[in-house]
């Protein structure tokens, strides 16, 4: 099996990942998991030899139990970030994502069976986009009220708190 597109670049990592945007009805579907007190999107890192529309679909089905379509890239994000898990916690991460808004089927009923790196099971929840909750990225909350259909770069560096993006 083809390992996650995740190095050790000096005392930190590199992370190249894929995200999913999946509405309906408003809502926004997001994961939790039992050691996290935040929300994040369905999405993982892309495996060495795929192309992040392969990713984004397989990471969907290994979440949701669904195969979906790609609409379209909504979003690139370069976020500097320290984890919390176990295998990075407290290190500096560089982490290059692409989300990508999917074709959410009428009948799609999604069902999780995924954990993290670390074992802890992960749960899907249904979210408004304006809720009072923390979620990752952060740019959800502003730009999923309305979405546009160019694709936007967001910069986050928690190293100095900042949010930044380009169109």
């Amino acid at each position: 099996m083809a390992k996650d597109m995740t190095t050790r670049c000096d005392e930190g990592f590199l992370n190249i990942r894929v995200g999913a945007i999946i509405l309906k009805n408003g809502k926004l579907l997001m994961v939790g998991n039992e050691r996290a007190d935040y929300l994040y999107s369905v999405g993982g890192r892309i495996k060495f030899g795929e192309t992040a529309e392969e990713a984004v679909v397989r990471e969907v089905y290994e979440e949701t139990g669904v195969t979906m379509e790609i609409d379209r890239l909504g979003f690139v994000h370069e976020n500097y970030f320290y984890g919390d898990a176990p295998t990075n916690m407290g290190k500096l991460i560089y982490e290059i994502s692409f989300f990508f808004y999917m074709k959410v089927p009428e009948d799609f009923k999604p069902v999780s069976q995924s954990f993290t790196e670390d074992d802890s099971r992960e749960y899907l929840r249904w979210v408004d986009p304006t809720e009072d909750i923390l979620m990752y990225p952060t740019f959800f909350k502003t730009e999923l009220t309305h979405p546009e259909t160019t694709v936007k770069h967001f910069v986050t560096d928690e190293r100095n708190k900042s949010d930044v993006y380009q169109k």
